[in-house]
């Protein structure tokens, strides 16, 4: 039986998401002081950013405009990418969490691109 979706909060990609930014959030507790306004805001920023999105355009209700949302959601979980490997060569993080953060991140990226390929459809 199909999943009833009532709002943002009922997709599966949105709570991935969620889960990644609780993640996010307690993996940078331990960044040193110094990056509290550089690598910790970052990670943080782009990790919510995601989950924003996918809430924003499943919200405007159109698909054009949930895909490009949809895409945004995506363009910011490669700067996380990026931020998150960055993480583990400066040893902000150490390998546990790097493989959980890592591992969110590439099982969301896969629900958000099946979801922008089901809209282009």
């Amino acid at each position: 039986m199909a999943e009833i979706i009532k709002s943002f909060k009922d997709l599966r990609v949105w709570k991935q998401a969620y889960v990644l930014v609780l993640s996010v959030y307690e993996a940078t507790k331990e960044f040193p002081k110094d990056e509290l306004y550089g690598m910790t805001s970052q990670m943080r920023r782009s990790s919510i950013s995601v989950v924003s999105n996918i809430a924003e355009g499943y919200a405007r209700r159109g698909s054009v405009e949930y895909a490009r949302f949809l895409t945004i959601a995506y363009s910011s979980l490669a700067e996380l990418e990026t931020q998150i490997l960055l993480s583990k060569d400066l040893k902000f993080v150490n390998e546990e969490y790097f493989n959980r953060l890592m591992r969110l991140k590439d099982e969301t990226g896969g629900m958000l691109y099946k979801l922008i390929q089901k809209l282009a459809v």
